[in-house]
């Protein structure tokens, strides 16, 4: 660790603004893979299962955890699903081989299904399309069979299908991972980007009001990243208002410290890409300005992955379902504070994925469901940074890592509530052995504040986890000895491994 203050501290200023929260920044992603779907949000039978078949105890925890989007139905299953495959009477849907995650997809739940689900939860659905094995007719069609009222061969199936009105689904993504040579119907960037020119023109002849997401690397290590943006969207710039973004974390050889300042790695990622997607604007001399759609992110420990080409071929196997610990809730804490102080052009974020398949929610087959350790960084950030993201600066000591060499100890980022006044502070600390003190110094903000609470993700054991026989042994916790002074400084003191939410207020 290099010398520096023996504390940290933070100046926010209400003229200082990144740019306001956008509740999608607060998204999750449901994708047919392992148990995410059937005895995930979808059980039939299940104590708790509405007349639908969906599971009731995880639409509640799913309400709870506050994600305003789900992404559906994939990921990599979507470039070997046939849409039609998933409407109309069950007793006719096939079971399909699916190529991607080597399942059996019986299809009994499909597009009517899920999106009647995100209305019942209250979240935007976020609909991708084939265009890895399948191209733009059955793109445009699915459009027409979702979004046009009636009176069309597709919207009239609609109806038929027992779905009068239409679904209005507005945000739609053009494929997934495309430049990934493991995604069935892999392509090279020219011709996806062609691909994908065609397929959204075609579907916004149907509906004009649909926002596009364009496929960008899966990764930031791919061979293409950059290259692959580039050549993309030199064909399909006009025609699209998302550029995707994927990223998963995990410890690797015991680097802990390089783990834990993995949103360093996500700040860079996110700047490289909207530095490519501002030089494709300026060579098309484009007034538009392409956001970023970071549609898929979490940790995930894939070396503990076997590969798809190893599965078993099963109804509904149990892949990556993996236990969240103390430091894995402190990193997801990490990077929804990366998410938020780039949202400026950070549009939309899901967390991949939403239950059972690395979720922040879990459940078994007619058993119970829980909140994984990552939940609760999700939740309350979902819950209390509204508003406006302001821009900060920390100052303070720093970390040395291996992987992403001097990193600052505290990471920090501050939303501003302007009608009600409320101010929300998430930050972490990264140092794994010594607590943090934390001078937060606002300046030019109207009336005078208190603190309402700090809460904490942080043990004596970072590797705690929440489990069926122990569902809270993680659960945030509220600190005590933070004050506002005479001149209106919060000073706060954040543990060891912690990722830290602390709420201010002018109101009584």
């Amino acid at each position: 660790m290099s010398p520096s203050p023996a504390g940290a501290r933070l100046v926010i200023d209400p003229d200082f603004a990144v740019g306001p929260v956008d509740p999608r920044l607060y998204g999750t992603f449901v994708e047919h893979m392992g148990r995410c779907v059937y005895t995930g949000i979808y059980e039939p039978g299940h104590p708790t299962a509405d007349a639908a078949g969906f599971r009731g105890d995880v639409a509640r925890l799913v309400r709870e955890l506050g994600t305003g989007l789900v992404r559906y139905p994939g990921g990599n299953f979507v470039s070997g699903y046939h849409w039609e495959d998933g409407v109309g009477p069950f007793a006719d849907r096939p079971r399909r081989l699916d190529p991607a995650w080597r399942s059996i997809e019986t299809n009994q739940v499909g597009t009517n299904e899920f999106l009647g689900w995100s209305r019942e939860v209250g979240v935007e659905p976020m609909l991708a399309v084939n265009l890895g094995t399948r191209g733009i007719d059955p793109a445009r069609a699915l459009v027409e069979y979702c979004n046009v009222p009636g009176g069309t061969a597709w919207s009239d199936l609609r109806v038929r299908h027992g779905v009068p009105e239409p679904h209005d689904v507005r945000l739609w993504c053009l494929g997934n991972e495309m430049d990934g040579p493991w995604q069935t119907g892999h392509k090279t960037a020219t011709e996806y980007g062609r691909l994908a020119a065609q397929a959204g023109k075609a579907m916004r002849q149907v509906d004009p009001s649909i926002e596009l997401v364009l496929c960008g690397s899966s990764n930031a290590e791919m061979p293409t990243f950059g290259s692959w943006e580039a050549e993309a969207l030199r064909h399909a710039y006009d025609e699209v208002d998302h550029l995707s973004l994927h990223a998963y974390y995990e410890e690797k050889g015991g680097d802990q410290a390089s783990f834990l300042a993995s949103g360093a790695h996500m700040d860079a990622y996110i700047a490289d890409v909207v530095a490519t997607a501002d030089h494709a604007r300026a060579v098309r001399r484009a007034r538009k300005r392409v956001t970023l759609s970071f549609d898929e992110w979490n940790v995930w420990y894939a070396d503990r992955f076997p590969g798809e080409r190893r599965l078993d071929l099963a109804e509904t196997p149990r892949l990556i379902e993996d236990t969240y610990s103390v430091t894995d809730a402190v990193v997801v804490g990490d990077l929804l504070i990366t998410l938020l102080r780039h949202a400026d052009r950070v549009a939309i974020a899901c967390l991949a994925q939403l239950v059972n398949v690395i979720g922040p929610i879990r459940s078994e087959p007619d058993g119970p469901s829980w909140r994984q350790a990552t939940f609760h960084p999700f939740a309350l950030t979902a819950r209390y940074a509204r508003g406006t993201v302001l821009c900060t600066e920390p100052t303070g000591p720093w970390i040395e890592t291996a992987r992403y060499g001097e990193v600052e100890t505290l990471d920090a980022v501050v939303t501003w509530d302007e009608e009600s006044g409320d101010l929300t502070v998430l930050a972490v600390n990264r140092d794994q052995r010594e607590a943090l003190p934390l001078r937060v110094v606002p300046r030019g903000l109207p009336g005078t504040y208190r603190m309402v609470e700090h809460l904490a993700i942080a043990d004596p054991d970072p590797d705690a986890t929440n489990t069926r026989e122990r569902p809270d042994r993680v659960i945030p916790r509220r600190i005590e000895g933070g004050e506002v002074t005479g001149e209106g400084e919060l000073t706060v003191e954040l543990p060891a491994l912690s990722w830290n939410l602390v709420r201010l207020t002018t109101r009584g």
